[in-house]
């Protein structure tokens, strides 16, 4: 099978064709709100980060900066910074340079004269470059172009016994086509993580998915937390979901059969075929930016009891099998996979079903999240702001 995108002159394809306006810090996040909205076909996010963080933690935000310019979704970036901050403008050019040759732009607020002079220039240089990224046309493309992300949230038993598995019937196609299938949620691997390290390819990508499943517990254990105090949520248990370990099992469903090829840390560029694991945070708009980060330009995201979550740069679509929660949420579900709970279709059937329905979201058919304008947004911490 093939998809329609658009090529960018780093040999990458994207499914989406924007303009980002990225704030360097969250001092730089309401300049850029105010220029986005004036300028159709582009994009923001609010960034808390980007100052009063240690090195390590400020690592993490440069990596989800320069990974959301570099998305192939995206044609060109002007990046806004206050002037500032710890995220300088000349460190956040430095790392887009490093994974992208795309188009980019850049002001700095106490140089431009403040945030009305700012914004005046922002908007004439994103209305620039939105109208060259208006005159490329859409190609096809196989699907080994594509990298795709997955993520679960407000899981109930329906997520582990349907959704999930559907989701990896998708991912095993995908590999099989030549593509990239990326599993999240760390804290979720947490009591099945030998089931995946079983999986690995070698024995050191299985020591790998072991070690950031031990390292994210001692983590939370530094700070004195257990991570089982949050997780599962509130609504987790609500909707039936008992222990962290129980919702492990059903959130690995997501991987589907094929090896575990490698392990990425939160945020690092994917550059291998196949199924691969990322390390990120089971809160789902932050790993959600991890995987886009890395590069994917679609997410699949399963949930039992229902959410409005998007992201800013991919397209997310979400699926649920309850269909209680299907008829309650529809404003915000993509999918109605409860056929499967209630034996109304078979699990070839609904797995067709969800292969068109991507591939259609690939060719241009915008999402429900994308429709509504939900661009739910955030990046892993490591501690606090200093």
């Amino acid at each position: 099978m093939k998809f329609q995108g658009y090529l960018r002159p780093d040999g990458r394809v994207g499914i989406r064709n924007t303009v980002l306006i990225l704030p360097a810090s969250l001092c730089a996040a309401d300049t850029a709100r105010i220029a986005a909205s004036q300028v159709e076909g582009a994009v923001t996010f609010h960034n808390q980060n980007g100052c009063a963080q240690v090195g390590n933690d400020q690592q993490l935000t440069m990596d989800v900066m320069a990974g959301m310019a570099a998305n192939p979704n995206v044609y060109g970036t002007v990046i806004v910074s206050l002037g500032c901050e710890n995220c300088q403008m000349d460190l956040v050019e430095e790392a887009i340079r490093q994974r992208t040759n795309k188009p980019l732009a850049k002001f700095v607020i106490q140089e431009c004269g403040g945030t009305i002079a700012t914004v005046e220039r922002v908007v004439r240089a994103a209305r620039q470059m939105v109208q060259e990224a208006s005159s490329l046309k859409r190609q096809w493309f196989p699907m080994s172009e594509l990298i795709l992300g997955t993520e679960c949230g407000g899981s109930d038993p329906t997520s582990g016994l349907a959704a999930n598995p559907l989701i990896g019937q998708l991912c095993d196609w995908l590999v099989d086509e030549g593509g990239t299938a990326i599993l999240s949620e760390t804290t979720e691997f947490i009591g099945a993580e030998h089931i995946l390290a079983r999986r690995a390819v070698t024995p050191e990508v299985g020591q790998q998915i072991r070690h950031i499943v031990h390292r994210y517990e001692d983590a939370m254990r530094l700070v004195g937390e257990e991570v089982r105090k949050g997780n599962p949520s509130p609504g987790n248990i609500t909707g039936g979901i008992t222990t962290l370990e129980e919702k492990s099992l059903g959130c690995i469903h997501k991987s589907g059969h094929r090896p575990i090829q490698a392990v990425y840390d939160y945020a690092k560029p994917i550059d291998k075929k196949g199924l691969v694991i990322m390390d990120t945070p089971g809160h789902d708009p932050s790993s959600v930016a991890g995987m886009v980060a890395g590069g994917a330009q679609v997410v699949v995201f399963s949930t039992g009891r229902g959410t409005p979550t998007g992201n800013p740069i991919a397209p997310v679509i979400k699926i649920t099998a309850n269909g209680f929660t299907y008829e309650a949420m529809k404003d915000n579900l993509d999918v109605d996979a409860s056929g499967l709970i209630s034996g109304a279709v078979s699990m070839e059937q609904m797995r067709q079903e969800f292969i068109e329905k991507l591939t259609a979201v690939c060719d241009g058919e915008k999402t429900k999240s994308e429709i509504l304008g939900c661009t739910e947004m955030a990046i892993a911490r490591l501690c606090n702001y200093v």
